[in-house]
């Protein structure tokens, strides 16, 4: 199985990597990073963090101009709104680039049933695995959502 990470850090693809060996990883470190990878082809599925807050503001996937207009002209909460949810707008860019690979949300939406149904009836294939999952229940989940 080849398995794109997309992440601000290196956390998840280092920790997989170790643990996983038997899954291939490639990580890209932004949203637009991760549709070129996506554009190269080859991948059976998306492992996808949902806070992005390392990333450079040009790789920041939304607009932080609109954003701006729901925190009434704030410029910085919005900037902090765009890298708390970027995961969100990295799902919505590989959907509407066409992209079908399932995607696993690293992302504890146990709490946000109602959200999480939204995602999951607007994005599907799609599953999520609270941040604090093992590699044991990665590979599940991948494995699960894969074989559909």
């Amino acid at each position: 199985m080849r398995v794109l990470v997309c992440e601000d850090g290196f956390e998840y693809s280092e920790t997989l990597g170790r643990f996983l060996p038997d899954v291939s990883w490639e990580r890209a470190g932004s949203g637009p990073k991760a549709l070129e990878a996506l554009r190269r082809g080859g991948f059976d599925a998306v492992f996808l963090d949902m806070r992005f807050d390392r990333v450079p503001d040009d790789e920041l996937l939304g607009d932080v101009a609109e954003t701006a207009d729901r925190f009434n002209g704030d410029a910085v909460q919005a900037r902090l709104f765009l890298q708390d949810h970027q995961g969100n707008y990295v799902l919505a860019a590989i959907r509407a680039a066409g992209f079908r690979v399932p995607v696993v949300l690293s992302y504890d939406f146990e709490a946000e049933p109602r959200r999480w149904a939204h995602l999951e009836a607007a994005y599907a294939p799609v599953a999520f695995l609270p941040d604090g999952s093992g590699p044991k229940e990665v590979a599940e989940r991948l494995a699960a959502l894969t074989s559909r």
